[in-house]
């Protein structure tokens, strides 16, 4: 599998990214790019579109916590570069998809029904009971050519029930509209599941590494 992602597409993402989740812009840092997420467990974010001297300088000059490091490589080649304080984050996966997604002409469960918001460039789909119950939701990012995809989530007693894929083609709809076919995101091991089979295929491996906080209590226990 290539491993490696166009810094422009990454850039484009990237930024889609922060004004999906109402953050400042990336900026560029060295061969990448840098986020102020300002989150208590993510206070900084740093992405790049391959394991080079810049990413790997970057890991030895960081000793605080919460400072998530991301790169377009595999962890067996990331876990060459880390110490013991790092800690290698579940996998993530770069996807595309440049065609209009394998979904066939599917109808909404007479018990859901959709709802939309626009906010910071962001459109949201979102999928809810007829109590008003959040069942599903998503949101989509255009930025130039390029459909971002963000934060794809179905409550887990809505699950298998069709609902992310009825809300990926409500999403892909607002990124047709707009005459944009190429789309992207970053799934997870069971978001990749989701995804492969509507026709995206993996770019790269998205590898993340932090150093999580140290309980001190804890530490002078053992």
């Amino acid at each position: 599998m290539k491993n490696k992602v166009s810094k422009d597409t990454i850039e484009k993402w990237l930024k889609g990214w922060c004004l999906s989740r109402e953050l400042p812009l990336p900026i560029v840092f060295k061969s990448g790019f840098k986020v102020e997420v300002g989150y208590p467990n993510q206070k900084t974010r740093y992405v790049f579109p391959e394991l080079n001297e810049d990413f790997i300088e970057l890991i030895s000059s960081i000793n605080d916590p919460w400072v998530y490091l991301k790169v377009c490589a595999s962890p067996e080649e990331v876990k060459k570069q880390i110490s013991g304080k790092w800690e290698i984050q579940p996998q993530g996966y770069m996807m595309s998809c440049s065609h209009s997604m394998n979904i066939p002409d599917i109808s909404l469960h007479q018990d859901y029904q959709l709802e939309y918001e626009s906010y910071n460039s962001t459109s949201v789909v979102k999928i809810v009971t007829k109590e008003g119950e959040l069942a599903s939701t998503g949101r989509l990012v255009l930025v130039n050519d390029l459909a971002v995809y963000d934060r794809i989530f179905t409550e887990n007693n809505h699950q298998r029930k069709g609902l992310a894929t009825f809300l990926m083609k409500e999403l892909e709809k607002i990124a047709l509209s707009k005459g944009v076919v190429n789309n992207f995101l970053i799934a997870t091991e069971a978001g990749k599941m989701l995804y492969q089979p509507l026709g995206w295929k993996i770019e790269s491996l998205y590898t993340s590494i932090v150093i999580p906080e140290i309980n001190l209590d804890q530490k002078d226990r053992t």
